[in-house]
């Protein structure tokens, strides 16, 4: 049984894949500490929050089953402290969550941790509209600010943004059996800060320091511009009824999102539109005063909820310059090329290898040796004595293929 679990169940954008990242490449040398992170491959919490909130994601639902008892019963084998982390438990239901805390901690002899890393809203809501996009929605920015607006519509993108970013609600339904000094908010510094700091206030929280550890990311999750979000929303309106979702993630999120056109830094940043920052400035700072009401430990500043001015210029999504979106298209389609090209080498170096290993057994068909045990073969079962007599050789030979 695990004496500790520390439990960060969100919320999106915070540093969650640069976090998750670090576990998984260290997870050898963090049991070393009798630090768990129960993981076979690097979506291995997310497969198992999948599986733990019955979620629909592209596909995967199938290969999530019983990912989150599996996860569940390692923390419970493991006689330290045990690390989970993904940034979409942060929108399981209360009945959910009192499923997971059974399977972790069945008994008062676990310490439960909550961790809920956050960002002010100013800069949450556009990141947020971006990995819809990057999900293959069509929604234009307009119709999303709309939607998170009005509490009247109860469609999937507002239940789904509140879900993982409504502060308060997501520590009722997470921490309501916790004692709030085991609760622990890690804030995002603001932008401008030093680098490491989040990672710093990560380390702390979870007991990582002290402990040398390679920081390197190999996996991210980047932004994208104002230009380059416009052109992946019209590749998915494009591709959206010919391109499955195991395609569309390898193409068109990994390959041209996020190793291309996150690359375009120099373009405009998506922001939130001006008119629009006093509301969040307002929700943001009835959230910070709830937290500081009910005593969480706050690992940072909740200062750095408060969010920056507004842009000076303000770049619409919506309607963006065509030339910068004709700028990030040829990149893209450079990117296609090229990975078209690699496929294509690939293909012609696999056709030759078939092409050899074809070669060589049929060489190996037209050696006399083959020759004569094929005839002898023949031969042999043409009586019963025969038949029997190769019936037990292949017994013998610990074999029941009839080309022995």
């Amino acid at each position: 049984m695990s004496a500790r679990v520390l439990l960060h169940v969100g919320t999106p954008k915070t540093g969650t894949s640069h976090l998750q990242d670090v576990l998984f490449r260290n997870r050898d040398r963090l049991r070393q500490h009798d630090l768990l992170y129960p993981a076979d491959r690097f979506d291995a919490h997310f497969l198992a929050a999948l599986d733990l909130m019955a979620l629909p994601w592209g596909g995967l639902q199938a290969e999530a089953i019983g990912r989150w008892d599996a996860l569940a019963e390692q923390v419970r084998r493991h006689d330290g402290t045990a690390i989970i982390s993904h940034e979409i438990l942060a929108t399981a239901s209360r009945s959910q969550v009192g499923r997971a805390m059974q399977s972790l901690a069945p008994d008062d002899g676990t310490e439960v941790h909550l961790v809920l890393s956050v960002r002010d809203l100013v800069r949450q809501i556009p990141a947020e509209w971006q990995e819809n996009v990057k999900h293959r929605s069509t929604i234009t920015y307009e119709e999303f600010l709309a939607q998170l607006r009005d509490p009247e519509r109860k469609g999937r993108i507002a239940t789904w943004f509140w879900g993982v970013q409504e502060i308060p609600d997501i520590l009722d339904r997470w921490g309501h059996d916790i004692p709030p000094e085991r609760i622990h908010l890690v804030t995002v510094p603001p932008p401008g800060g030093a680098p490491d700091l989040l990672w710093k206030r990560f380390s702390s929280v979870l007991g990582l320091d002290g402990i040398d550890l390679e920081l390197e990311a190999e996996r991210a999750n980047p932004s994208l511009g104002v230009p380059e979000t416009a052109l992946v929303r019209r590749i998915n309106k494009a591709v959206n009824p010919v391109l499955d979702p195991p395609d569309y993630r390898p193409l068109v999120r990994e390959l041209l999102a996020h190793q291309t056109l996150s690359r375009r830094t120099r373009t405009p940043r998506l922001a939130l539109p001006p008119d629009l920052h006093e509301w969040a400035r307002d929700l943001g700072e009835r959230w910070s005063a709830e937290v500081r009401r009910r005593g969480y430990d706050v690992v940072g500043d909740l200062a750095d909820l408060e969010p920056g001015p507004p842009p000076e210029h303000w770049a619409d999504p919506d309607s963006p310059r065509e030339s910068q979106v004709s700028g990030a298209a040829v990149e893209a389609i450079r990117a296609l090329l090229v990975e078209n090209a690699r496929m294509r080498a690939e293909e012609e170096r696999l056709r030759r290898e078939l092409h050899e290993a074809r070669v060589a057994l049929d060489r190996s068909f037209l050696r006399p040796s083959y020759q004569l045990r094929e005839k002898a073969l023949r031969g042999l079962r043409r009586t019963a004595v025969g038949r029997g007599l190769h019936r037990v050789y292949r017994v013998a030979r610990g074999r029941s293929s009839r080309s022995a």
